[in-house]
């Protein structure tokens, strides 16, 4: 147990670790969405949509879609922002099966990307992504993290591996999923440190890659 877990993560707002969680939650969407976001619709799981309010989920939530950390001055005032950078939002309760009982399902949009992220908050402002783009995966946000979907073919993740060694950098954890053999596949590989945009640029040109993001560390310390 670190520091972190008993002390809970410094924020602004209501005081709840779950809150900082939500606000993480809506980061990890507001880089994957990759522009300035003009539709959220929110679906809250169980704990989450029966105490969100009381504990500043909601504006957490938003607050995060708008870029802003858990730390930022501006979290309590979340809707004013959204309604002053043109987004619209939605809330409701949704049934998201045996997961967390913190768990939040995003869908948002921008002028030209979409992207739908399901998350939980596992206490501590600790977060688990465990879909992305409907497909699984399984990071946290305490290291920078590339995110890529592209058509399965044999010896992809060698050379996505092999690519990310060559920039210098390390892979600490690494998860894939696909839909099919041959069909769309999504991997999320936590790293040490972020790839260089040199990196990136050469991955997003592979014709098989169809969308590449590089998320920032999103915890603390």
């Amino acid at each position: 147990m670190s520091l972190l877990d008993m002390i809970g993560p410094v924020m602004i707002g209501p005081s709840s670790s779950h809150t900082a969680g939500a606000c993480r939650l809506g980061l990890v969407a507001h880089h994957l969405l990759g522009e300035p976001p003009r539709v959220a619709r929110i679906g809250l799981h169980a704990s989450f949509a029966k105490t969100g309010r009381g504990h500043g989920t909601h504006l957490a939530l938003i607050a995060g879609l708008l870029g802003m950390r858990p730390d930022d001055q501006r979290l309590p005032a979340a809707f004013e922002e959204a309604q002053a950078q043109g987004l619209t939002f939605e809330f409701h309760d949704s049934d998201l099966g045996d997961v967390h009982p913190n768990t939040a399902l995003i869908e948002v949009s921008g002028d030209t990307q979409r992207v739908t992220v399901q998350g939980s908050s596992t206490g501590g402002g600790v977060i688990l992504v465990t879909h992305v783009q409907g497909l699984g995966v399984n990071f946290s946000g305490a290291s920078p993290t590339l995110i890529l979907r592209y058509t399965d073919a044999v010896g992809m993740i060698a050379r996505i591996a092999t690519t990310i060694a060559a920039d210098g950098v390390n892979i600490a954890t690494l998860t894939c999923t696909r839909v099919a053999r041959g069909g769309q596949a999504l991997l999320a590989v936590e790293l040490d440190q972020p790839l260089s945009a040199e990196a990136q640029a050469f991955l997003a040109r592979w014709a098989d890659v169809n969308w590449l993001r590089m998320l920032p560390k999103l915890m603390d310390g």
